[in-house]
């Protein structure tokens, strides 16, 4: 969930702990200071007077200094920063419950020590899977982890790890090749670990910024730009997703090479090994400078591996940079601007019904998607659940094995040459028309139909889903429809549906109404709400060319009561009318629609198709 949705959702009070900490990074002169005080020069009550999105964007502006602000706080070696973020990190953390997050982190907790008494067991067994070079790299880190942290008894202080210590400690890790998961069991096999309480443990993040708690909800928030930071905190260059979409591209081979590095267990199926590869922490860019290549692999065989990884693997084409390391950076930034974009790739509706599909297909997947993402709802199949930890189409796909993928293809008409999952998500592409070609049904409130026609819709959203596709149709007119400028005249009271900027201070307004009953006849109702709106526009020194009201069709006494108003330019289309004219312009030869045809009481339809076809 981004940082500025959340931020509506909580109270002052709640909020406060991350803006105390921007607060402080401000007055310490960050790089951005310019941007940032043109962003408070609107205010002179500082930043807790700042609306949500400039908060957002005042935290965009810091990231870097955030960074360096969490990276202080694991001096504090006793805080268990390292476990904390860790979970909340993962794909599918970034909301829960305090229940819940309580019992990842006892698992977490329980989990590591047994993870713990295994590695100590590897050090005392010959015969352990362990290389002799690996044991050799475990040691030496461990040996100097232990030195920095008992070095202070012998000079009778208290066990620490100075931030320069750290440091060293850091850059021998990384040395080392160890992974996240590596170091974490080595440190903890060193240093006392036991579990904290819930509630002590919420507010040191909190208190550090990272997390915000909503008392009210009992919920955790983690917002996206905040898990990114946290991510290059801990070094994990990209998102979980991304990762396992990439190891999915390895040979089972290559994948057995990358475990018996890392120590992990090589009896698991290529499916396991992907996750616990993913779970151990394993640098993306090591695993792409070094891991994935046969033993000898010469420089050029590398390029060549990673190209074909990225063009016929990934469908990435044209990776930046000239030596490997660029090639791998440029990756790492293309799954950094793909995660960030917050388009779907398919309509929310398509999103929806591939997943209701995937369920019928494959009841167990539910199951598995809630356990792989570590989602606490029982039923989590749902597209605005999923998009609010950001978890997209494509995610969910990656997760599928190759028999459940054809499977699902076959059972619900994929096109199987190709690209499975591209195929997928092209297929669900096309609900937005499916929608379209249903607009009428939409208009008429005809659920019955629509149902039997493959659209599954809650009646109470048949309402806002009439007005996007219109707004949709209006689009395909080549017609601006500008939501900027009507958020900036919808007040509480009077909210338009659309409004049409034709430039020039000239507009079109828009107003949707579905209705159950054969001929729209509430027009006493609607001619109040219009001219309300048409006030609103005026007051703003806004011309309206025309209001058009949308319906499913419009009764006589409807009709006659718009033909007799004097105060209003307002035309009525119905629903078919509109979706023909929108047909017949696509094969037209304007690009824009030429608004004036719009001059009808009731919009003739057959003069306007014939006024197109020309």
């Amino acid at each position: 969930m981004k940082l500025e949705k959340i931020l509506d959702k909580l109270g002052s009070i709640e909020k406060n702990s991350f803006i105390k900490i921007i607060d402080n990074i401000i007055s310490k002169e960050p790089n951005n200071l310019k941007i940032i005080n043109k962003i408070l020069s609107s205010t002179d009550k500082g930043l807790k007077s700042v609306d949500n999105q400039n908060i957002s964007k005042i935290f965009e502006l810091t990231q870097n200094e955030f960074q360096d602000h969490i990276k202080c706080e694991f001096q504090e070696i006793t805080s268990q920063l390292d476990i904390l973020i860790d979970i909340i990190i993962r794909d599918g953390n970034c909301i829960m419950k305090q229940d819940w997050f309580s019992r990842l982190y006892e698992k977490e907790i329980k989990q590591l020590k047994n993870k713990i008494k295994e590695l100590n067991a590897d050090f005392e067994d010959e015969k352990s899977e362990l290389s002799s070079s690996r044991k050799r790299d475990y040691k030496i880190y461990k040996s100097c982890l232990h030195t920095a942290y008992f070095n202070d008894v012998d000079n009778n202080r208290d066990a620490k790890i100075t931030s320069d210590e750290l440091s060293i400690i850091l850059t021998l890790s990384k040395q080392l090749g160890l992974s996240q998961e590596e170091i974490k069991l080595i440190n903890y096999s060193i240093l006392p670990i036991k579990k904290l309480d819930i509630q002590d443990v919420i507010k040191s993040l909190k208190n550090i910024g990272v997390i915000f708690y909503s008392n009210k909800e009992n919920t955790i928030y983690v917002a996206d730009e905040m898990v990114r930071v946290l991510r290059r905190v801990r070094e994990q260059e990209v998102a979980e997703k991304f990762f396992r979409r990439t190891l999915k591209l390895l040979r089972e081979p290559i994948l057995n090479q990358i475990c018996k590095e890392h120590n992990i267990d090589r009896k698991l199926t290529p499916a396991q090994k992907i996750e616990e590869i993913i779970k151990e922490g394993v640098s993306f860019t090591n695993l792409l400078l070094e891991d994935i290549y046969k033993q000898g692999s010469t420089l050029t065989e590398k390029k060549k591996t990673l190209n074909e990884l990225c063009e016929k693997g990934l469908n990435i084409n044209n990776l930046k940079g000239s030596v490997l390391e660029d090639k791998i950076c440029s990756l790492i930034e293309h799954f950094d601007s793909v995660e960030r974009d917050e388009k779907v790739g398919i309509s929310i509706d398509g999103f929806d019904k591939l997943l209701s599909e995937l369920n019928q297909s494959l009841p167990k997947q539910n199951k598995h998607i809630k356990e792989q993402f570590e989602l606490q709802d029982e039923y989590v199949l749902k597209a605005d659940f999923l998009l609010d930890y950001n978890i997209k189409p494509r995610d969910i796909l990656d997760l599928l094995v190759k028999e459940d993928l054809i499977k699902f293809i076959k059972d619900n008409g994929v096109k199987q040459r190709g690209d499975n999952i591209l195929n997928i998500l092209e297929h669900y592409k096309d609900v937005e028309n499916l929608y379209l070609e249903n607009f009428e049904n939409v208009a008429y409130r005809n659920l019955n139909v629509l149902k039997e026609n493959g659209i599954t819709v809650k009646e109470s959203e048949l309402g806002l889903k009439f007005e996007e596709l219109t707004k949709t149709i209006f689009e395909g007119l080549g017609l601006q429809v500008d939501d900027v400028l009507k958020n900036q005249l919808n007040t509480k009271k009077d909210m338009m549906d659309i409004l049409i900027n034709l430039g020039n201070n000239e507009i079109i307004i828009v107003e949707c109404k579905t209705s159950k009953e054969k001929g729209y006849n509430k027009f006493s109702t609607v001619s109040r709400q219009l001219k309300s709106y048409q006030n609103v526009a005026l007051k703003n020194d806004l011309r309206i060319v025309k209001i058009l009201l949308v319906a499913p069709e419009f009764s006589d006494d409807f009709v006659t009561d718009c033909e007799m108003d004097t105060e209003m330019n307002l035309s009525l289309i119905t629903a078919s009318t509109l979706l023909n004219i929108s047909e017949a312009f696509k094969t037209s030869k304007f690009n824009e629609f030429p608004h004036v045809l719009f001059r009808d009481i009731v919009i003739n339809e057959e003069r306007i198709l014939k006024a197109l076809s020309k």
